[in-house]
This record gives C-alpha cells, structure tokens and sequence, in this order.
C-alpha cells in the first residue's frame, strides 16, 4: 500500500519491482538507474507536493512507498539552500539515487584506514549532479555526502533502499585526516496527501 497516491506512483512501483526481480544487484541498479531517469525526464510520475517543501533546520526525508513483497523502501529527500550529509554510509545496503529537481553535490569517499575508534578517508572526485542525474552506491562502496549549493533553491532526490535505512554510520571531523564514528537512527519527516 502506497502512504500517498500520486500521480505515476504505481508507473513507478512496477519499474522498481521489475528491477529488483532481476536477482542481482548490479543488474538490479542499472535498471534502476535507467528507470529513474526516465521517469525524472518525462512526465508520467508527479511527485507530491509535500516533498517540494524544505524544512529549516534539516534536509527531509519522506517515505513513499515499503514494499512488504520485495523488502526495498522509496524515500524522497528534500534538500533546501546548503543542506547537506556529513560523510555517511548506508549500513551495507545498496541504493540508487536520482536527482528529481535542483541541484546536488555528490562526494564519493574511500575508507582509506581505521586506527581503533578513528576513521581515514580519501575524497573521490565531487560530481555535480542536476536534474535526471542518477547514481548507485554498492557496499563497500558507499561512503558519501550529498549537499545541496545553492543559496536560494530547493533540490528534491528520489532515493530507493535495498532494506529500509532505519540507521547508520555518520562521521565527523577529529583533528586531521581523522572522523570519529556515530551511529544515527534515521528519521522520517511527515508526509501529506496532495496533488
């Protein structure tokens, strides 16, 4: 059952089902990747207004759909002017991203060395990611940041969970090159009905 009915929503639904059929994660998040950007470039899904609505002190993040059959979870995440994630990971679970509208700064990182409760990273190449951009992030391969530039504009993704991320690893700065480990329980921001 879908928490909000909007427009495409069951377009939608079928896609990712079909992909996650595939039985493979790499063949999985490609046909994601590919489903996404051409939901993002046409006209077929509308995402529900609420997901356009930034809230001040944190970017949201909105469920809209957990599906009982397959296990994944949609969660749209809205990014207003120079919100952003520490480095963070997904908790081993694969994801696929797509940048619905806006635009997002994406920062790959590699976990170089732990030194006990100290953590290294390497910063891979920062993409700029606009308007039908996607991305798959496979563990261990999922270290990153995501941060909105702009000043004055909304940015909304469209984030699908192997599993539901009901928690994860955050890192923050210690004296350099070293983060310091939090675990973080995620959060969901509410979500209204509306076309």
């Amino acid at each position: 059952m879908l928490p909000l009915d909007f427009p495409g929503a069951r377009r939608l639904i079928e896609a990712i089902d079909g992909a996650i059929r595939l039985d493979d994660e790499t063949r999985t998040t490609r046909a994601l990747c590919d489903a996404l950007c051409e939901m993002i470039h046409g006209n077929d899904v509308r995402l529900p207004r609420c997901v356009f609505e930034s809230v001040d002190d944190h970017y949201a993040r909105r469920e809209l759909y957990r599906s009982e059959r397959f296990g994944y979870s949609v969660i749209a995440m809205t990014w207003g002017p120079r919100q952003g994630t520490p480095i963070h990971d997904h908790a081993g679970r694969w994801c696929v991203e797509g940048v619905w509208s806006g635009t997002l700064e994406v920062t790959p990182y590699d976990l170089v060395e732990q030194d006990g409760d100290r953590y290294r990273f390497e910063a891979c190449e920062c993409m700029s990611a606009g308007i039908g951009s996607t991305g798959r992030l496979i563990p261990p391969h999922e270290y990153h940041t995501i941060f909105n530039p702009s000043t004055d504009a909304t940015a909304v993704s469209l984030h699908v969970y192997q599993k539901p991320l009901e928690n994860c690893a955050r890192f923050f700065p210690l004296a350099s090159p070293w983060f310091r480990r939090e675990d973080s329980v995620m959060t969901l921001d509410r979500v209204s009905q509306g076309a």
